[in-house]
């Protein structure tokens, strides 16, 4: 439809003929599932330096980072309950096999990393939990990463100790 108005005498025209707001903006088609030919979704998730590719298939709830169980490769509780966050908020805790492989960064930015490609991969298999897990905040990459030292100082921003004599 904007393709064919070339002023604004045409573009009044057709704003006339137009009754409400709804007309003028396109309905959004649904979103349709991503999978593969085996019925997983796949998405990529980082914290840090820390990256993590995750599948996600129907399954048992089992978890698998690096080969491991997340109960072996993430030892401590804290980064376990990291790792459920995005299946209890979508309610779907027990339903979906996840297989991962993490790279960088430490135990604590990688497991972050392996939250955010679960989240993606979920909202990519069932786009209906799209809505629960963007308003928990968990599609959004948490940008944050160490600054880089500078020249002149002993780290990002702290100076060598000052000596009066």
């Amino acid at each position: 439809m904007t393709d064919d108005i070339k002023s604004l005498d045409e573009l009044n025209t057709v704003a006339e003929g137009v009754t409400s707001l709804e007309a003028l903006v396109e309905v959004a088609e649904p979103r349709e599932p991503v999978r593969d030919e085996l019925g997983r979704s796949y998405a990529t998730g980082k914290r840090k330096d820390a990256v993590a590719r995750v599948w996600i298939k129907p399954g048992s709830g089992k978890v698998v980072v690096n080969g491991k169980d997340q109960d072996v490769y993430f030892a401590r509780p804290v980064l376990q309950l990291i790792l459920r966050q995005p299946m209890q908020i979508a309610g779907v805790e027990g339903e979906f096999d996840v297989f991962a492989t993490v790279k960088g960064g430490g135990l604590t930015g990688q497991a972050g990393a392996v939250k955010h490609g679960i989240s993606k991969a979920l909202q990519l298999y069932e786009p209906s939990l799209r809505g629960v897990l963007k308003a928990a905040g968990f599609l959004t990459r948490d940008s944050r990463v160490v600054e880089r030292k500078k020249y002149g100082k002993r780290k990002a921003r702290r100076s060598f100790q000052f000596s009066k004599r």
